[in-house]
Formats: C-alpha cells, structure tokens, sequence
C-alpha cells in the first residue's frame, strides 16, 4: 500500500503515523510538506495529529486553507482512501470532507490518557479487521475533541452508517460516563458518506505493537492494507 502523510508546522504525531505505516506496510510514506501543491499517487493519505499552526483562529481552521489540502480533497473526492487523526479529524471537517466539527472538550481541559472504543461499523475500508474486536482501549490527546453535528446531520450519520467509532467502557457499553469529551453520541470517528475518509480523535498509530500496550489500533491499517490488495 503506498501512503502519504502531509506536514505542517506545529504536529507531533506525524513521526508516529510515519512509524506506524512503515511498520504494518513495510513501506516508508512519502512525505508532502503542506506548502507544496504535488502530491504523488498514493492508495491512502494521512492528516495526522497534533497543532497545526499552533491552533490559532481554531483547531484546524489554518491548516485547511494550505495547498497541499486542495489535493487532499481531490484525491478524496476521487475515491482515494483519506484519514485524519486527532488535528488530522479536525483540518477533514473544517475543509468540509466531513461534516460537522470538533469544539473545546466539555471541561474545557486538555486530555491526555486512554479510553476505550467501540468499532460501530466493521464494513468500511478502514474497520474490517475489527469483526470480532469491537471494543478496545485507545489513547487520546486533545483539547478540542467535542464533537458536534445538528440533528439532521447526526440522522444521516446514523442512516449511512457513517458512525466508526464511539466512546464506550471496557465492556463495550456506550455510556455517559464512558465520553471523555462531551462528543454527541459519544461518537469518536466518522467516514464520509462514501466511505473512503475516516476522521477520528484517538490515535491508533500509538497502538500497533504489543509494548505499546495493545495492537488494536493496528487494525485500521490492516483493514486498509486488505482494502488495496
């Protein structure tokens, strides 16, 4: 699987999705710096996490505007797989990739620390090898992770199967308790209507090997990896 992961000034997760790819594709990604307007043929691009431009105006809302992002879109929009992870989630909503948007965490404070996931669609080129793996523990690292959408965007998330992930305990139920951010619905990662962008906040390329504590972030790209073969 050939992969990209774009730059910008200010992330600090882009190593760890470098890592991450390497190890499960055994290819290193190209990587594009995010003032450049060249992007190679790839299967997968990948916005990763972290603080694009400081998070100044708004978490995202710079990074978007760069023009590297416009060929992320029309690779996206080409049907070319697309994920973004934590900032990587919040820069795909605010180009309009996926609906809705990431806002201040409902104690208004950073979090930093692991919670547990539950796979809610496993048909998606990124969930497949989650069948049988629903629930997981995962880290996150964000300030703005809130997610929002209106009630007739959430009704279409819902009928288009469009909801990845969501906040759960260990047991897998989805509870109040269980959402670390105030995410409606305890939602924690979506595709688009078509399916071939994921956007999420927790970070599964910090869950690939066994030291890490779990291999179950590995899953999403072992999930692309079967997309693309």
């Amino acid at each position: 699987m050939k992969s990209a992961v774009i730059v910008f000034p200010g992330l600090n997760r882009d190593r760890d999705m470098i890592a991450a790819l390497e190890k499960v594709t055994g290819e290193k990604p190209h990587l594009a710096w995010h003032g450049d307007s060249d992007l190679p043929d790839v299967d997968l691009v990948v916005v990763p996490g972290g603080f694009s431009y400081g998070d100044y105006l708004r978490a995202g809302a710079i990074a978007a505007r760069s023009p590297m992002l416009k060929r992320v879109k029309e690779h996206a929009d080409r049907g070319g797989l697309t994920l973004g992870v934590c900032n990587g989630f919040q820069i795909l909503t605010e180009t309009g990739l996926l609906p809705g948007a990431l806002m201040r965490n409902r104690d208004l404070k950073f979090l930093c620390k692991v919670i547990h996931l539950k796979a809610e669609n496993t048909t998606s080129p990124f969930t497949s090898a989650y069948k049988g793996h629903e629930a997981f523990p995962c880290p996150i690292a964000h300030h703005d992770g809130n997610y929002f959408i209106d009630p007739d965007g959430l009704k279409a998330l819902e009928d288009n199967s469009q909801i990845a992930f969501r906040y759960c305990d260990e047991n897998g139920n989805v509870t109040l308790e269980a959402n670390p951010n105030g995410s409606i619905e305890n939602i924690a990662g979506i595709t688009n209507k078509r399916g071939n962008v994921l956007g999420m906040m927790p970070h599964p390329e910090n869950l690939i090997e066994a030291a890490h504590g779990g291999i179950e972030g590995r899953y999403i790209f072992d999930s692309l990896v079967a997309a693309v073969a």
